[in-house]
């Protein structure tokens, strides 16, 4: 779910929001046309959100039909979704916490309290008044629109008095095709109408809008015209293929989405390349959705780039395998993350360093694992840094503190000589081992599978059943709204700033007559006390399929031994579709109805993300 917290900080950001984007005067008729025409979409929103608070009242006192109240909610998200590329962009905080955000609880932190808050919004509202039991929900309908049109009221307000053109532009409709892609048509944006579809096409179109009137004088330049045939045939795609489980999406993504996000980064001012500083870990001067740098592995870590180089990356790789800086001096790093494992172990749960036990979970793959603002399992640790630290002071695996293994490192003449050359004197201190522990496992990229170099257009080669399985997974099987592209985790598009923990109701054995929830409480237990919360009891991170092929058996408990298993499990709808009492699963628990075929192809999808190309170079000489 997103990981919600409104500080002080992030109120400021929207209130201050016309002021902190509006640096441009604006010098042009093209300039003017485009504010207007924002200005003219911003106000229609305001109308159609207005005339949604009428008939969710209307439908509260069984004024109304349900159809009605359908139709109100479509046209009012399909409205803002011709407006959601700027206020996303410019409003990410207000606009996920008010105005669409998922479906989900969350919890709001101000100071030392924690309150748990429902979601409000326009995706809960989908939810609500598309299912089943709609009429049993009508007074939180009533009271969500009511709430929704109080809070765009209040943004509204700030839209139609900006003064200034808006940097970012570009930014700003190259990160909504990203969301499109990996937010829209995947149907986590409309988990009750399932209109991604055509919510996607109401996008594109007004993005091209936008794009043509800030262009104007562009219009006879090949770039110009290139990237207009791309808005104009994907729109024309979209409504020649509506329907939701039959289309597909790879087909949209190769020869529509990924060309244009191509094509728009063309038209980027280079003064504007950093227009979202340390809030995302986007590379804006990326050419593909599944580009190897299309994030920015920096972003994640204290380690600065041009900190980083070869030779702390080889000191790095040095302290990764040696097993004398634990406390026994048996256990290194790739004790649980072998390289030809996928960096994992193989194991249900790791060894421990007393014999014969194990540690309380699986042990996950490091191969994009910097890709992540928070890790381990339960989200304990903020930093690739902190990440480090837990093991090294956990009693079951390290065992040791900072000073004993500075101490070995000191009386290493060759430790020693290579962190001398590296940071001079004094050298040897626990900021400088993490640098170099952080730098070679930010080196554990993965982002060459057959899938990514299909995408790019390097080659041809993938199996029919490997893209029947991609738009299975990006469709009908779900499994997309929770691993998102292109990483395939729980990173949240599309500024890839935080990261989503899911309660499954995973078995504690996956072969075992009767079912058995397993015990483990999960992000309940992660000792950070602004998340002691009843929502996040067995709450687990939403790890990454890349090169799931590799990291056998799954789940943070290991009970799953194969990808059958686990896709068995997830068509079942997990431990609440199997009968179990699952408090607040977010997973769905209805059956997915995947047929025999279908799993194969999923798991022929997966495969194809598998990419452990830098497990030779890795490897201790």
């Amino acid at each position: 779910m997103y990981q919600q917290t409104l500080k002080v900080a992030g109120i400021l950001v929207f209130c201050l929001g016309i002021c902190a984007f509006g640096f441009m005067s604006f010098t042009n008729n093209a300039d003017t046309e485009a504010k207007n025409y924002l200005e003219s979409e911003f106000t229609q929103l305001q109308k159609l959100l207005a005339e949604l608070d009428i008939i969710a009242a209307t439908y509260q006192e069984s004024q109304t039909d349900v159809t009605t109240l359908q139709a109100a909610v479509s046209k009012a998200r399909l409205q803002y979704k011709k407006v959601e590329f700027y206020l996303e962009f410019h409003y990410p905080e207000y606009i996920k916490s008010h105005i669409n955000g998922a479906p989900l609880l969350h919890l709001e932190v101000e100071g030392t309290q924690t309150n748990i808050l429902p979601a409000e919004g326009l995706q809960i509202l989908d939810e609500q008044v598309f299912a089943d039991h709609v009429f049993e929900e009508r007074n939180a309908i009533a009271g969500l629109a009511r709430q929704l049109q109080s809070n765009y009221t209040m943004l509204y307000k700030r839209l139609i008095n900006r003064s200034n053109t808006d940097y970012g532009e570009i930014e700003s409709l190259r990160l909504e095709l990203v969301r499109i892609f990996s937010m829209g048509v995947t149907g986590f944006d409309t988990p009750g109408s399932l209109n991604g579809l055509s919510e996607a096409s109401a996008s594109l179109e007004s993005m091209q809008q936008y794009f043509q009137l800030l262009y104007t004088e562009e219009r006879s330049k090949t770039q110009f015209k290139k990237a207009i045939g791309l808005f104009e045939g994907s729109q024309q795609y979209l409504k020649n293929n509506t329907d939701f489980e039959t289309f597909d999406r790879l087909t949209f993504l190769t020869e529509y989405i990924d060309p244009l996000y191509k094509i728009l980064g063309t038209f980027q001012s280079k003064h504007e390349t950093d227009v979202l500083g340390y809030t995302s870990s986007w590379n804006v001067e990326s050419e593909s959705i599944f580009g190897a740098n299309f994030l920015n592995p920096y972003a994640f870590t204290n380690l600065k780039k041009e900190e980083d180089s070869k030779a702390l990356w080889e000191l790095g790789k040095q302290l990764f395998y040696d097993p004398t800086i634990s406390g026994n001096q048996q256990i290194s790093c790739a004790t649980c993350h072998d390289p030809a494992k996928g960096f994992t172990d193989g194991l249900p749960k790791s060894m421990s360093n007393v014999q014969g036990k194990t540690v309380l979970r699986n042990s996950p793959t490091l191969l994009n694992a910097v890709y992540s603002d928070r890790y381990f399992y339960d989200l304990r640790a903020f930093t690739l840094e902190q990440q480090a630290e837990h093991v090294i002071f956990n009693t079951e695996e390290f065992n040791t503190a900072y000073a004993a293994i500075l101490q070995k490192l000191q009386n290493n003449a060759s430790y020693q000589k290579q962190f001398q050359k590296l940071f001079g004197k004094p050298s040897v201190n626990r900021n400088n081992f993490s640098k170099a522990l952080a730098s070679y496992v930010l080196s554990l990229q993965s982002f060459n599978s057959p899938f990514d170099r299909f995408v790019r257009g390097e080659t041809s080669a993938l199996s029919a059943s490997a893209k029947r399985g991609f738009n299975l997974f990006t469709g009908k099987a779900n499994c997309a709204t929770c691993h998102f592209a292109p990483t395939f985790s729980g990173l949240v598009p599309p500024l890839y700033s935080e990261n989503e923990s899911e309660i499954l109701g995973v078995l504690a054995d996956n072969q075992a007559i009767p079912h058995r929830l397993d015990t483990d409480s999960g992000r309940l237990s992660n000792n950070i006390n602004t998340e002691e919360a009843w929502i996040y009891e067995k709450s687990f991170k939403t790890s990454t399929v890349r090169n799931i092929e590799l990291t056998a058996p799954y789940f943070h408990n290991g009970a799953y031994a194969t990808l059958e298993e686990v896709i068995d499990f997830y068509d079942q709808g997990g431990g609440g579709g199997m009968g179990l009492v699952v408090k607040n699963q977010t997973l769905g628990e209805d059956p997915l109805n995947l047929t025999d075929t279908e799993k194969q192809d999923l798991i022929a999808f997966m495969k194809s993300l598998t990419d452990n190309s830098v497990a030779e170079k890795s490897v201790l000489n």
